[in-house]
This record gives structure tokens, sequence and C-alpha cells, in this order.
């Protein structure tokens, strides 16, 4: 796999232990924290689980957010599509949010997702009904709500569908 993707103001970068600090001193809000894992905690997962890749998303090569691409079998619960890829714990810092970098990221998903892991044909996601700024954010990114449904204690959540095909 290539190391990183980049572009004019964004680079994504599968995780290295130099971003570490960076990523131990990032900050969310609580709210944020309902709806999605720190990037500590989603380390910890993807050195249990070797479909679990996290990348890091780097401005001014600073690690500025974080999100996970998981694979494999255990996706299910989210989709019946054994090429699909998940993303999950998408975050920005919060001293980096308010500046686009979200959008940017998910305008270049598609395209290293489909450079990075050409089996796949389909990107998913879920996002919590509540978190409807979070919702709006990838409809508008080209994510389609197929009606899928994923009921947890926390609530409910929408699965979100993006073809590479």
């Amino acid at each position: 796999m290539t190391e990183q993707f980049k572009t004019q103001t964004i680079e994504l970068a599968f995780y290295k232990d130099e971003y570490r600090e960076a990523l131990e001193n990032y900050y969310l809000t609580e709210e944020q924290l309902q709806f999605t894992a720190s990037p500590t905690l989603a380390l910890e997962m993807c050195m249990s689980d070797k479909d679990r890749h996290p990348i890091v998303i780097l401005t001014a090569n600073h690690p500025s957010g974080f999100f996970v691409l998981h694979t494999g079998e255990n996706i299910s619960p989210f989709t019946t599509n054994p090429r699909a890829i998940l993303l999950r714990a998408f975050s920005i810092n919060h001293e980096h949010q308010g500046k686009g970098y979200a959008k940017q990221v998910l305008r270049m998903l598609p395209e290293f997702v489909q450079e990075q892991y050409r089996e796949a044909d389909e990107i998913v996601l879920a996002v919590n009904d509540t978190n409807s700024l979070a919702r709006r954010l990838y409809e508008k990114s080209g994510f389609i709500d197929k009606g899928n449904r994923r009921q947890l204690d926390m609530g409910e959540q929408i699965i979100l569908h993006y073809s590479l095909v």
C-alpha cells in the first residue's frame, strides 16, 4: 500500500508511531465522544484486529484528524456486501474543526479507497440518527441512505452507502 495520499491542504496517511503523541493529545468534546471513538481508543481496537486500518489526516504534516477503514467479516452488522469497506471513528481534532477538513477528506476518500483497497466496491458508515450535522455532511459528500438501520442501546444508527462502481 502507498504510504500517503495528498491534496494541496490535506494528506491521508496510514498510521505510524510518530503520530501517537499528537493523537494522544487530540481533543474531542464530550458531545462528540457520544458519536465517535477517540483516536487512542480506536487505535487500541486496531492493534487487536488486523482488519482495522487506522488512517491519519495530516495538515502541514501534523495530525489534524483520524479515521479507521475496516474490512472483513466483522463489518457484517453494517452491510452484507463482502466487498464493502466500513468507515468508522471519523473525527477532526477540535482545534481544526470548522476549516472544511472533514468535507475535503470525504471528497478524497473514494479515490483513496480505490487506490489502497482495489477489491472494495462500496464505502459504508453508521451515523447516529441524532447526529444530524454529521449525517448532512456525509450526504452532501455523496453517501446515500438506502433505509438500512441498526438499533443500539444508545439509539438508532443510519447506515449510509457510497458506491465506488
